[in-house]
């Protein structure tokens, strides 16, 4: 997950409508900037700022809502620079409470399509490029586009892959879609222009409970090798037959 990146990137502070902040820890998607903008939305919930109401991590920003009749816009950004001065961001800590999840795969047949598309597009043979994706451990690094959607990276430089440049009119709820070194896990039946290149049994979005979103920004995934036959098992398990282990 380019642990090894040096960051140059200072974080920058703007404001995002009149009830908002955005704070920024990079012009592109780095681990360090994603890291940062991890840890810093903990810290902010777990500062309590009186008259900010939530923060929310995305891929290298943390959006900052608060209440303007409570909190000034000035005595917002006052606050959130003496946090961003009390220590390296982009070597902090992630964030507790993680969790290591396994989660069975289908990649390539009838049930993920694009795999050997997307395995040429690499550089790969169809079952190097399976031999990579499923090995690959990596981070939701943030939720978003339909409820419970996570974003998940980086993938190794191979995987620095475009998007297609016309759409695919419909992906299934729970199919691992990849490009630009990200995966997308669907929560919901969506059209994409990523290419479709495995397929799972998670349902991410689970609005009758509690957590909605299975998944949280900060845990870490391996999407391993299953047959469609295994996947059959899982059709009533919403958690898709995923073993899960706390990160400690």
């Amino acid at each position: 997950m380019d642990g090894g990146i040096t960051q140059t990137f200072d974080p920058v502070i703007r404001p995002a409508g009149l009830d908002g902040v955005l704070v920024t820890f990079g012009d592109a998607l780095t681990e360090p900037a994603n890291r940062a903008a991890l840890a810093f939305a903990a810290a902010v919930a777990r500062a309590g700022i009186d008259g900010i109401e939530d923060c929310a991590p995305s891929l290298v920003s943390a959006f900052v809502r608060f209440d303007p009749l409570h909190l000034g816009l000035d005595a917002v950004t006052a606050r959130l620079r003496a946090l961003l001065v009390e220590q390296d961001w982009y070597a902090a800590p992630l964030p507790q409470g993680r969790r290591f999840i396994r989660v069975p795969t289908v990649y390539g047949t009838e049930l993920a399509p694009q795999l050997e598309e997307a395995a040429q597009v690499a550089g790969m043979s169809p079952a190097e490029a399976v031999a990579s994706l499923s090995e690959a451990r990596v981070r939701v690094q943030t939720i978003g586009f339909a409820p419970g959607q996570p974003y998940l990276g980086l993938l190794s430089d191979a995987w620095d892959i475009p998007r297609q440049t016309v759409l695919t009119k419909s992906v299934p709820e729970g199919a691992l879609v990849v490009a630009i070194r990200q995966f997308v896990l669907f929560s919901v039946t969506n059209p994409t222009g990523w290419r479709h290149v495995g397929q799972t049994a998670l349902k991410l979005f689970r609005p009758e409970t509690a957590a909605p979103f299975f998944l949280r920004p900060g845990d870490e995934v391996q999407f391993v090798s299953v047959s469609p036959e295994v996947i059959a098992r899982y059709t009533d398990d919403p958690d898709g037959g995923a073993e899960i282990e706390a990160i400690r």
